[in-house]
């Protein structure tokens, strides 16, 4: 008779662990068996890279040989994971006769043991065994650990619910580029305080109990003050409330989420941050654009063109930008962009420069319109470019597009 496995968690922080092979399938279980604190030691004549950088770091021990039945004295579990099916039977009979737990990776069925699909999400372990069948036994796991990590499943009353603020950065729009760790937080709030850029297909999802507070700041239109938003966070929190304030983008790339940090603590208010992917970087490579590109840009710099040049509060010295052969990327730009390309071909930087305006990035509506510092502003005029959108100045928008950009005659 098949009978099933009896599931048990195993403590092996500290006690011998024996791999006996190096190849892909040691590499994948080797660092599992670290993450739990065990004793690693690998037998095998050759390892992989991988295998061998976490020899040179000192997290496991390799025995640089064909494996030896003294390998298995004092071991608490063993992995037989060569090619070779003799000597994995070999380690399979020597593990029975002293009672060590053996896994087998070419016939699961002369084992002791199985290794289950495993995942970890906020101090709970999931463990899946699905009869012999990986494949299943992953793409189960995977579902619950999504679903963990939403928030679709769980047990409410051993959920974590101190009062506080999180900053949640949504990412550039798309509401699959938020991380898992900031849509937990969405989901989990009871209180979450967005501005327009925020992933809002993700407002839908939220609990009808869930309190949320628009805070949309609008250009050259309707604008929530930011001692307003500082002062709704600190409130609610102190309230009892769970609060998360939910940004576009990153929270500390022009989004003024270190003034929320410091209202925050001044308050007594406990703040953590949950970064998201900075618009800046992710919208340019969404659209194909690299920021960097090798051989042609050493450097990119973000710039908020909010404030045009010559603006007595603008802080940006577009003379010395000017002078810089990297990429920029201007946000928050649209309707300076013109007086931004003339600063930079006034400081030096050639009209014919290639440029890509990336509008509603993830979104959509995305649309990539290409001009030149020479052209810019002209572009955007016909083309009706409305915020959000995200400027690229460059040579790797010619990479991008060498059609639209043909590489310019050498001199002589």
């Amino acid at each position: 008779m098949d009978f099933p496995t009896y599931p048990s968690g195993l403590r092996l922080a500290g006690r011998r662990v024996v791999v006996v092979g190096g190849g892909s399938v040691a590499q994948r279980r080797v660092p599992q068996l670290i993450a739990v604190g065990a004793d690693v030691h690998v037998v095998s004549p050759e390892v992989t890279p991988a295998i061998e950088g976490l020899v040179g770091s000192g997290e496991i021990t390799w025995h640089q040989r064909g494996f030896e039945d003294a390998d298995l004295d004092g071991a608490w579990y063993v992995i037989a994971v060569t090619d070779d099916p003799a000597v994995n039977e070999r380690v399979g009979e020597l593990a029975e006769r002293q009672r060590i737990f053996c896994v087998r990776s070419d016939d699961a069925t002369r084992g002791s043991a199985w290794t289950p699909a495993v995942g970890r999400h906020a101090g709970v372990t999931v463990a899946v065994l699905g009869n012999r069948e990986p494949r299943r036994s992953v793409a189960l796991r995977d579902e619950i650990l999504e679903a963990l990590r939403e928030g679709r499943i769980a047990a409410p009353h051993h959920r974590e619910r101190s009062p506080g603020v999180t900053l949640v950065g949504g990412g550039p729009g798309d509401p699959e580029l938020i991380s898992i760790a900031g849509r937990r937080a969405v989901m989990e709030a009871d209180v979450v305080v967005a501005d327009r850029l925020a992933p809002r297909e993700l407002l839908g999802e939220l609990p009808d109990d869930v309190e949320l507070i628009d805070v949309a700041k609008l250009p050259r239109g309707r604008s929530a003050q930011q001692a307003e938003i500082n002062r709704v966070i600190v409130e609610r929190a102190l309230a009892g409330k769970r609060v998360v304030r939910f940004k576009g983008g990153d929270n500390f790339v022009f989004g003024r989420g270190y003034e929320e940090v410091i209202a925050c603590r001044e308050a007594g208010v406990p703040v953590t941050v949950i970064p998201g992917l900075t618009s800046p970087v992710a919208v340019p490579a969404i659209a194909g654009i690299p920021v960097t590109h090798r051989g042609v840009t050493h450097e990119f710099t973000i710039v908020s063109g909010h404030l045009p040049p010559g603006h007595p509060e603008s802080l940006v010295d577009y003379s010395a930008l000017a002078q810089m052969r990297g990429t920029v990327v201007l946000m928050m730009a649209v309707e300076n962009a013109a007086s931004v390309a003339e600063a930079l071909v006034t400081g030096g930087r050639k009209p014919g420069t290639p440029v890509a305006v990336v509008c509603d990035g993830t979104m959509p509506t995305q649309r990539t319109v290409l001009a030149t510092l020479g052209t810019l502003g002209a572009s955007i005029a016909d083309e009706r470019v409305q915020p959000p959108a995200i400027i690229v100045v460059g040579e790797v928008v010619r990479v991008a597009f060498p059609e639209a950009f043909p590489a310019p005659a050498a001199d002589g």
